[in-house]
C-alpha cells in the first residue's frame, strides 16, 4: 500500500480539528497540527507522537499570512509536501446583531474565511503541480440556513461554501478534490460556552463523528470525489 500524503489541520488542539488529526493519523497520515497558542501545540504534537504517529506542529494565526506561511514551510520540512489540507480552524461570535461589534465582525471574517484563503494559496500551487490533493474545508449547516444571533457566523459560513464550491470547479480537472463539510451542532468547548443556541448537549453530534466522515470521504479512490457533506444527528 503506498504511503500516506501528509495532512496538515488547522484549529487542532480541541474539537472536530483533534479528532481529526488524530482519525487521519490513524489512517497512516503524517499530520501537521496548528493552533493559537503553541504550549497547547505542543502538547498535542508530544500526544500523537506517543502513539506511535509522525507529527509536527506549530502555532500560528491562520488569519496572518507571514504565520501561515511559515506554518506551512515548517510542516513541509517536517514531513513533506502538504497532500490533504483540512481548514478547520473557526470561531463564533454569536449574539444579535445590535450588540455585533465590528472587532467580532472583523475576528470571524479573517479566522474563518480569510484563512481559508491563506492556507489554500499556500498548498494548492503543489498539489496542481503534483496532480494530487485533497483540500477539506469545515463549514457548518450554517453555510445553508440562517439563525437568530448567527449573521456573521452564518455569513462567514455561506462563504466558505461558495469559496468552496468554486474552488472545486477550478481544479478538479487537474485532479485536486475539494470538499466542504458541513456538520450540524457538534459537543465542543465552542458549543458549550455559547448562549444563542438551544441544544441538547446529549443528542448532538461528536467531534470523531466529523472526522470519520473526512477520513471517509478521503478514502474514496482518486477519481471520486464527494464535494459536500451534511452530517446532522440523528436526534437532534
Amino acid at each position: 500500500m503506498p504511503a500516506k500524503l501528509p495532512a496538515l489541520v488547522t484549529g487542532a488542539t480541541e474539537g472536530i480539528g483533534r479528532a481529526t488529526a488524530f482519525a487521519l493519523a490513524r489512517e497512516g497520515h503524517p499530520v501537521a497540527v496548528c493552533a493559537r497558542t503553541a504550549s497547547k501545540v505542543d502538547a498535542l504534537v508530544a500526544e500523537l507522537r506517543a502513539s506511535g504517529f509522525q507529527a509536527a506542529g506549530a502555532a500560528c494565526d491562520v488569519a496572518d499570512p507571514v504565520s501561515v506561511t511559515a506554518l506551512c514551510r515548517a510542516a513541509e520540512q517536517a514531513l513533506g509536501p502538504i497532500g490533504v489540507l483540512v481548514n478547520n480552524a473557526g470561531i463564533a461570535r454569536l449574539k444579535p446583531f445590535q450588540d455585533l461589534t465590528l472587532e467580532d465582525w472583523d475576528a470571524t471574517i479573517a479566522t474563518n474565511l480569510r484563512s481559508l484563503y491563506l492556507t489554500t494559496r499556500e498548498v494548492l500551487p503543489g498539489m496542481r503541480q503534483r496532480r494530487e490533493g485533497t483540500i477539506v474545508n469545515v463549514a457548518s449547516l450554517a453555510a445553508r440556513n440562517g439563525f437568530a444571533g448567527g449573521t456573521v457566523y452564518s455569513a462567514s459560513k455561506h462563504a466558505v461554501l461558495g469559496f468552496s464550491r468554486s474552488l472545486m470547479l477550478e481544479v478538479r480537472k487537474e485532479n485536486v478534490r475539494v470538499i466542504t463539510i458541513c456538520p450540524g451542532s457538534v459537543e465542543t468547548p465552542l458549543m458549550k460556552t455559547q448562549t444563542a443556541l438551544s441544544v441538547r448537549l446529549d443528542h448532538i453530534l461528536q467531534p470523531e463523528d466529523v472526522a470519520t466522515a473526512i477520513v471517509d470521504a478521503l478514502r474514496l479512490p482518486a477519481r471520486a470525489m464527494v464535494s459536500e457533506i451534511d452530517l446532522r444527528p440523528t436526534d437532534p
